[in-house]
């Protein structure tokens, strides 16, 4: 019977951007914060490397889900994924494509197989593997992909978290000038129940409330700058509080996010990513976690991108990696 904790999946990232620092710096501090033991799929020599930039002799050990608890006491455990790459920081290509997306594959696997508790991704630059061949539009939609069941791709929806501030984006990677279209009461209604049930499962929160915002400036006054509140998110709205689901709004964005307001809900539901995401980076931009709701496992990640000029020299913040890793311990299973 087991008796240690299940380590948490732990994704390389972009190995030209700051994954690796974080990841080196975060375990180098597990004893000073109580982290929780993670097991980095990755490449070993690339940490080892990368911490000898940054000034750290970086105790590494291969290792898998099995044995990386145990060894996390003295070691970094790690899971070599694919072939290796060389220590290149701020310099990406396509060459590392198969270790980044290799390791995500991993991670997840063994966090699906009950092996690992949860999956905690570094950085990936959507860029360069755009030019190895790879077909999602981003993190939360190839994790969608991952962990379909029977053919079923689950709905991914991602959120943004500080403590009791949580924003959700209804629509993610998307031109701007797509968002009105992409904006359906299908939409909004499969969203608020994914929020509202993932906030009493996963945080353990009984009766969420949701706050939504509107479309366009003042929630289109009625109707005289745009239709979208009274055609769409009004109904959707309606039919959640039919289902039980405290759903309020439309709101103005820019009333809504004003602190008092935005504390009265559990989770507010923007329109589109930077109506939601600019608000909580300007009030958390070290601390906020990306989690994806709709997955039956539990994934998070830094609230923040590779970050290649800061790659290798010792100015990487660890703050939102070390706040996905707590998280991702704490929410249940």
């Amino acid at each position: 019977m087991r008796t240690a904790p299940l380590p948490l999946a732990v994704s390389i990232g972009e190995p030209a951007g700051i994954g690796p620092d974080i990841i080196a710096m975060a375990f180098l501090r597990r004893a000073e914060l109580d982290l929780p033991p993670f097991l980095v799929y990755g490449d070993a020599p690339l940490l080892v490397a990368r911490a000898a930039r940054l000034g750290i002799t970086l105790p590494v050990v291969e290792a898998d889900a099995q044995s990386a608890v145990e060894a996390f006491g003295t070691a970094l455990p790690v899971y070599p994924v694919g072939p290796g790459v060389a220590d290149r920081p701020g310099e990406p290509g396509p060459h590392s494509a198969s270790l980044v997306t290799g390791a995500i594959e991993a991670a997840v696997a063994d966090t699906l197989r009950g092996l690992c508790a949860a999956v905690v991704t570094a950085p990936i630059h959507k860029h360069v593997l755009y030019e190895a061949g790879f077909r999602f539009p981003g993190h939360t939609e190839f994790l969608a992909a991952l962990t379909a069941r029977d053919g079923v791709v689950p709905h991914p929806v991602m959120m943004l978290a500080d403590d009791d501030l949580r924003v959700v984006p209804a629509t993610i990677h998307v031109p701007f000038a797509a968002v009105p279209g992409l904006l359906t009461e299908t939409l909004l209604v499969e969203t608020g129940r994914i929020v509202s049930a993932d906030l009493t499962r996963r945080f353990g929160i009984a009766h969420p409330r949701l706050g939504f915002c509107g479309l366009n400036p003042h929630a289109g006054e009625a109707g005289s700058m745009g239709r979208e509140e009274i055609e769409v998110i009004g109904p959707a709205l309606k039919r959640l509080r039919a289902e039980g689901i405290a759903a309020e709004g439309p709101f103005p964005a820019d009333t809504l996010f004003h602190l008092a307001n935005w504390r009265r809900f559990d989770a507010v539901i923007a329109m589109y990513h930077d109506q939601g995401l600019i608000p909580i980076k300007t009030v958390a931009f070290d601390r906020a976690v990306n989690i994806t709701l709709g997955l039956p496992i539990i994934r998070t990640s830094p609230d923040h991108g590779t970050a290649f000029d800061l790659a290798g020299t010792g100015k990487a913040r660890p703050e939102s990696f070390l706040a996905a890793l707590r998280l991702a311990a704490r929410l249940r299973p």
